[in-house]
């Protein structure tokens, strides 16, 4: 899985179960970051979400299920 994939993961399953528009939970999501597997082993990547208190809440809950599934990924 590339981070463009991840990302079009989250934004799909956020309008899914939180509604809203595709653009606008894209905004909110940003774009993940991917780290070195030689510095972050079990993880390697992040997203740091904007948006108002609940938006960020359900991109944080949605991102730690992801990480069961998807700890690992590629640039792209």
């Amino acid at each position: 899985m590339t981070a463009s994939d991840l990302q079009s993961l989250f934004v799909t399953n956020l309008v899914r179960y939180n509604s809203g528009d595709r653009r606008r939970w894209r905004l909110i999501v940003g774009d993940v970051k991917v780290y070195s597997l030689a510095t972050h082993a079990h993880c390697n990547w992040a997203v740091t979400p904007s948006g108002s208190a609940s938006e960020v809440d359900a991109v944080e809950r949605l991102a730690d299920l992801l990480r069961e599934d998807h700890p690992i990924i590629t640039a792209g």
